[in-house]
């Protein structure tokens, strides 16, 4: 889908379909888009760091491990494959010096993480010994005996059994597997680094290491997938009834292979399913999970027992706690702030060296686009209790947002009760063209990142 969004709010219509899979980012997972962030605004940010923080407001942590065997030709993120055991040890010092200039600060000072993710890149590249290391440091700059959830993820070919009981042992809750597909050949050709029985393997080895949880990755609409292909992943993944599963709809950023190699080619469209193939697709997969007990949470998540299994990551994200983001690339939310790291190896790596945050763009949010980007994310849980908002926000929403509701309820989207609003299952399916027609005026043109 392309990342152009109306310079007007439509009416009360359906808003226009996009069927083929063109370039750009689809998926919202922020507001307002990135690109408005700006390198003006880090002072504004790196100022507020100096006042105490509400204690009220949850305190998250995310660590960006930006290493990978092999780079996915749909990967958009910041990874590296060049680096070897000497940069990776540098990186883990630059990472803890960073954690060690954030925690001296006010804002953090006395603080505990309520909920911990590493991401990537691949975490789980890392060596047993560099675990270990990174895990320790941070433990002595910023415990997480409080953290409720501890999310790790992990490319199946990089798990081995001593490198998985390693994952377990520093307090990992729950173990993330980048599987995206069981079928080899799709594997290959998107240039993923591991195959089937590594899958297998790692899997079986995680559930006799006693994660507890362990979630499986999956992605839709992948170059070369056909429905016969599909059916069998979905089949393969529901008989391994992981704990929980993520199921995501392929998209092709401007920096991935894949547009490198249509822009090279002259072609608008890329090589893979259009959407409505990617949402009927989902929407198979989330049927079959649900045939076996499983529910579905949000628009990419169907868990096998709600009662047990949370994301607290996401929920922390998606109402407004304070995420204290370190990193090359990594991007973060402090005191009402958006902020971005540096995002390439060398000027993170010096800026962290020099004594100084290395922060690269940031974005103060005020209220009323708090209030928006809130109830934004939360829609892609499919049901937004409402009670939170007018409590936070002093609106209910229904008001606060009339017009978009209205859109969305003459379409056949939307679907709401007392205390309550919610999508349908098909508007689940395409909730992120949804969104953008919630965002301001100001921020419906251009790029999203």
């Amino acid at each position: 889908m392309n990342t152009s969004i109306p310079a007007s709010l439509p009416g009360p219509q359906s808003p226009p379909i996009q069927k083929e899979t063109t370039a750009g980012n689809y998926f919202v997972s922020n507001y307002p888009p990135f690109a408005f962030w700006k390198s003006e605004a880090v002072p504004l940010f790196e100022s507020v760091l100096e006042r105490p923080a509400d204690h009220q407001v949850p305190l998250g942590l995310y660590v960006h491990i930006p290493f990978c065997r092999k780079r996915c030709h749909f990967c958009y993120f910041r990874v590296y494959t060049d680096k070897n055991a000497d940069e990776i040890r540098n990186y883990i010092d630059a990472v803890l010096q960073e954690l060690k200039a954030y925690v001296s600060k006010p804002y953090l000072q006395g603080r505990k993480p309520k909920f911990i993710y590493f991401g990537g890149g691949t975490p789980s590249y890392l060596s047993p010994d560099q675990i270990r290391l990174l895990t320790d440091g941070i433990k002595a700059l910023l415990p997480w005996d409080d953290a409720t959830e501890i999310t790790y993820e992990g490319e199946p070919g990089t798990l081995t059994d001593l490198k998985l009981r390693a994952i377990q042992q520093v307090g990992v809750t729950r173990l993330s597997l980048g599987v995206e597909h069981f079928d080899d050949h799709i594997l290959e050709i998107n240039g993923r680094a591991h195959r089937s029985k590594e899958v297998f393997r790692a899997y079986a080895f995680a559930r006799e290491v006693g994660f507890p949880q362990v979630n499986v990755d999956l992605i839709a609409g992948m170059v070369e997938e056909t429905e016969e292909k599909w059916r069998e992943t979905v089949a393969k993944a529901v008989e391994l009834l992981p704990d929980s599963v993520t199921i995501y709809q392929m998209e092709v950023p401007y920096n991935t292979g894949i547009y490198r190699q249509m822009k090279a080619e002259g072609k608008l469209v890329a090589p893979v399913a259009d959407w409505e193939t990617k949402r009927r697709w989902v929407d198979y997969a989330f049927s079959e999970f649900e045939k076996v007990g499983y529910t579905v949470t949000s628009t990419t998540t169907v868990v096998r027992d709600p009662a047990k299994v949370r994301f607290d990551y996401r929920q922390g994200l998606f109402s407004g706690a304070d995420l204290l983001s370190v990193g090359v690339a990594s991007f973060g939310h402090l005191a009402g702030i958006h902020y971005q790291n540096h995002h390439d190896f060398a000027p993170y790596v010096e800026a962290v060296n020099s004594g100084r945050l290395p922060i690269y763009r940031a974005y103060p949010v005020p209220t009323d686009e708090r209030f928006l980007r809130e109830f934004m994310l939360q829609l892609k849980l499919g049901r937004v209790e409402t009670a939170p908002f007018v409590q936070k926000f002093g609106e209910e929403p229904s008001e606060h947002f009339a017009e978009p509701l209205e859109a969305l309820r003459s379409a056949g989207h939307l679907v709401d009760g007392p205390g309550w609003i919610g999508l349908t299952r098909a508007a689940l399916l395409q909730v992120d063209s949804l969104l953008p027609l919630f965002f301001k005026p100001e921020h419906r043109t251009g790029r999203y990142a």
